[in-house]
């Protein structure tokens, strides 16, 4: 069902199977390939369950951007995200457009 969603998904300057490929290397390991965050590194470091309503309301495409190009530290300044390297920002539109697929 998730292939679905992706393929779905309107193509934002790089296709939707491009971003799908990313987000599977990339941040499926964390994220979780259906986007609940429940893997054990994800448990770990409080990823968000991208399939809530409540959770996709709350961000805003302009700051997913940035975390995937930026990363994400939490408050003591530790990484807990790395940014995406050499991803342009066609590549980052589909990784948001992917994201947003997610949701129930």
């Amino acid at each position: 069902m998730l292939v679905i969603a992706a393929l779905a998904l309107p193509t934002v300057g790089t296709n939707a199977g491009e971003a799908k490929t990313m987000y599977d290397k990339d941040c499926s390991k964390c994220h979780g390939a259906d986007g609940k965050g429940q893997t054990k590194m994800g448990q770990k470091l409080g990823a968000k369950d991208y399939t809530d309503a409540k959770v996709q309301a709350a961000m805003k495409d302009d700051a997913m951007a940035k975390a995937i190009k930026e990363g994400v530290k939490d408050k003591d300044g530790k990484t807990v995200m790395k940014p995406a390297e050499g991803i342009s920002d066609a590549e980052v539109k589909g990784l948001v457009a992917l994201i947003r697929g997610f949701k129930k």
